[in-house]
């Protein structure tokens, strides 16, 4: 997740960190997307969505043409946020052995 081929982002709310969320390169044109968090109290405002709109952006400016992500069944809300921001259940891409789910973006 450190440049130049990755990247770290947070989000602040009045000089406190409330969500953060990572890329790290899968291969030379696809990007995995990481470690999205957002504090539970700062949850329902739409900074999850932000994040990943950020991260996607960043994606794009690294050269990056494909997202990829995976999520567990533990996090349905954020299945959902994937699946409503254009994500595409593709089949397993790691042997994360709690996801249930992977997903995959055009940028």
């Amino acid at each position: 997740m450190s440049p130049p081929d990755g990247a770290f982002l947070v989000g602040f709310e009045r000089d406190r960190p409330v969500a953060c969320g990572g890329l790290k390169r899968f291969d030379a044109e696809t990007v995995e997307v990481k470690r999205m968090y957002v504090v539970p109290e700062a949850r329902g405002r739409g900074l999850g969505r932000s994040l990943l709109r950020a991260l996607e952006e960043e994606a794009r400016r690294l050269g990056y043409r494909r997202a990829r992500l995976d999520t567990g069944p533990r996090q349905p809300h954020a299945r959902a946020l994937h699946e409503s921001a254009g994500y595409v259940p593709i089949a397993a891409y790691n042997t994360d052995p709690v996801a249930d789910y992977w997903g995959e973006k055009r940028l």
